[in-house]
C-alpha cells in the first residue's frame, strides 16, 4: 500500500522541465511572504479602525489594479516576452509593498494599494506564459498544477507566519511580503536567465484562426463565468476572514490556521489528483463539480452552527472545490490559444480574476454591511451554484 501511494506521487511529479521546477520553487519562494491580502480586511478593520465597507473600498481599488496591471501585463507579454515582464513586476511589487505598509491616511492607502496592485498583477500573464513556454502539451496541466502547488505552500507559510506576525504588528506584514517578491526576483535572474523560449513569436508569422482572444466567442464566455466564480471565490481571503474575526471572533493565529490548511490540502491532494483526472474528461467537467463544492462550503456557514471544527471542515469542502477547479481552468484557457496570442488570452483570464476582485469583496462588505453575513453566505451558495449551471451550459454548447 505505502508503496503504491509512493509510485503514484513518483508518477505525479514526474516528466516535468527542469525549468517548470525552478520557476515553481521561485514562486514558493514569492508566496511564501504572501501576507497582507490575506490579513488586509483585518488590518483595515481591526488596526486602522476603518469599517468593513471602506475597507471595501480598499480592496476594490485592488481589484482595479489587478485589472489594469492584468491588461498591461498581457501586452507587454506579447510584445517583450514574459521574462522581463515577470522581473519588473517582482521588483517593483516588492518596493511598493514595503511603501503601503508606511501610508497613514485614507486616500494614501487607497493609491498605493491601486499602485500596488497594478504592478504586482502584471507578473500573472507573464508568469502563465512562461509556464505554457516550459511545459509539454501532455505535461501541461500538471505543470500548472505544480505551479498552484508552490503557490499554496507558499500560502500555508504565509498564512501560518503572517497570523504570528500580524499579534505582534501588522507593519511587519508588508515588510516580509516584500523583501519575498525582490528575492524571487533575484532568484528568477539566477535560476532562469532569459532564453530564446523568451522571445514572443511575431504574430505575421503565425496562422491561426483566433487572431485574439476577444472574439472568441467561447473563450468570453468562460471568462464571464470565470468572473462569477471568482467573485465567490475571493471571499475565502477577505469578507470570510472578517467574518472569523467580527462575528466568530477568532484570534488572527486561528485564522492564519484555516488559510494554511488549505494551502497544505492542495499541496498533499491536487498534483496527485490531477494525474488521475487529467485527460479523463474534459476540463468544464470537473469546473462543474468544483464550483458546486464553493456553493455547498458558503451554505454550511448558515447552515450549521460555525464552531472552530466546523470552521476547518468548512475549508476543507471550499479546497476540494478549488483543487477541481483552478488548475482545469488553465488547462481550458491554454488550450484557445496560440504562441502569438498566449499573453492575450493570459490577460484577459487574469483580468477575469482581478474584476472579481474589484466587485467580489466591495459588493459583498456592503451587503454584510447592509444586511448581514447571513445574507452574504446565502448570496454566495446560490450564486455559484447559478455559476456552476454557467459551466453545464457551455460545455453543452462545445459539445453540441
Amino acid at each position: 500500500m505505502i508503496s503504491r501511494t509512493l509510485s503514484l506521487y513518483k508518477n505525479a511529479y514526474s516528466g516535468l522541465s527542469p525549468s517548470t521546477w525552478w520557476l515553481s520553487f521561485i514562486m514558493l519562494v514569492n508566496r511564501s511572504g504572501t501576507m497582507v491580502l490575506p490579513f488586509m480586511t483585518i488590518y483595515l478593520t481591526a488596526s486602522k479602525g476603518y469599517s468593513i465597507g471602506m475597507a471595501g473600498v480598499v480592496m476594490a481599488l485592488f481589484g482595479l489594479g489587478a485589472v489594469t496591471g492584468a491588461f498591461l501585463g498581457g501586452k507587454l507579454t506579447d510584445r517583450i516576452g514574459y521574462y522581463p515582464v515577470q522581473l519588473i513586476a517582482l521588483l517593483g511589487g516588492g518596493v511598493l509593498f514595503m511603501v503601503l505598509g508606511q501610508m497613514q491616511s485614507f486616500p494614501l492607502i487607497c493609491l498605493f494599494t491601486y499602485l500596488l496592485s497594478l504592478v504586482n498583477e502584471a507578473f500573472r500573464p507573464a508568469n502563465s506564459t512562461a509556464i505554457v513556454a516550459y511545459s509539454k502539451d501532455n505535461t501541461r496541466t500538471r505543470s500548472y498544477a505544480l505551479h498552484r502547488l508552490a503557490i499554496n505552500l507558499g500560502w500555508a507559510v504565509g498564512s501560518a507566519l503572517g497570523g504570528v506576525l500580524a499579534a505582534r504588528s501588522y507593519q511587519l506584514l508588508f515588510w516580509v511580503d516584500g523583501a519575498t517578491n525582490i528575492m524571487a526576483a533575484l532568484l528568477l535572474v539566477y535560476l532562469l536567465r532569459p532564453s530564446k523560449q523568451a522571445k514572443p513569436v511575431k504574430e505575421e508569422t503565425v496562422k491561426d484562426p483566433l487572431h485574439s482572444a476577444y472574439r472568441d466567442k467561447i473563450y468570453l464566455w468562460f471568462i464571464l463565468l470565470t468572473i462569477l466564480f471568482a467573485t465567490c471565490f475571493f471571499q475565502l481571503f477577505t469578507n470570510l476572514n472578517a467574518y472569523y474575526k467580527i462575528v466568530l471572533h477568532f484570534n488572527e493565529q486561528f485564522i492564519g490556521l484555516i488559510g494554511a490548511v488549505n494551502g497544505i490540502m492542495i499541496a498533499v491532494i491536487e498534483m496527485v489528483l490531477v494525474f488521475k483526472l487529467e485527460n479523463r474528461r474534459s476540463s468544464l467537467f470537473y469546473i462543474i463539480r468544483g464550483t458546486m463544492l464553493v456553493g455547498i462550503a458558503y451554505l454550511m456557514l448558515n447552515i450549521f452552527h460555525i464552531d472552530h471544527i466546523m470552521a476547518l471542515l468548512m475549508i476543507i469542502v471550499m479546497t476540494m472545490g478549488e483543487i477541481l477547479v483552478l488548475p482545469f481552468m488553465n488547462t481550458f484557457w491554454t488550450s484557445r490559444s496560440a504562441d502569438h496570442n498566449r499573453g492575450e488570452y493570459a490577460g484577459l483570464y487574469t483580468i477575469a480574476w482581478s474584476i472579481a476582485q474589484t466587485a467580489g469583496p466591495f459588493l459583498a462588505s456592503q451587503l454584510a454591511e447592509r444586511a448581514g453575513f447571513t445574507a452574504l453566505w446565502w448570496a454566495l451558495g446560490a450564486m455559484s451554484f447559478a455559476t456552476a449551471a454557467g459551466f453545464f451550459w457551455l460545455k453543452k454548447k462545445l459539445e453540441g
